[in-house]
């Protein structure tokens, strides 16, 4: 959506099984956690390929192998966390 401004927040909420989550259903389908081990190994990383009808072609981050594959804006901000998180590892 054009206009819309989206805020990451990267916390540690401490032991994840002592959370209860209550996510918007009109805006969350299911909340899952990925090792941060999982993301950095190089067979979960991978790249998905969009072209526009006007031939415009751009390439976005996309994580898989875990419960769900991980892309969009999602995995935009995925990917920027982790090169914030470990530079040079990836």
């Amino acid at each position: 959506q054009q206009g819309m401004t989206v805020a990451p927040v990267v916390a540690n909420l401490g032991p994840l099984e002592a959370l209860t989550l209550n996510p918007n259903p009109d805006e969350v389908e299911e909340v899952f956690t990925l090792p941060l081990a999982h993301l950095l190994r190089e067979e979960n990383q991978g790249y998905t390929h969009f072209r526009t009808a006007s031939g415009y072609g751009y390439t976005l981050p996309v994580f898989l192998n875990g419960p769900h594959k991980v892309w969009g804006l999602t995995a935009i901000i995925t990917e920027l966390t982790l090169e914030l998180l470990v530079p040079g590892r990836y």
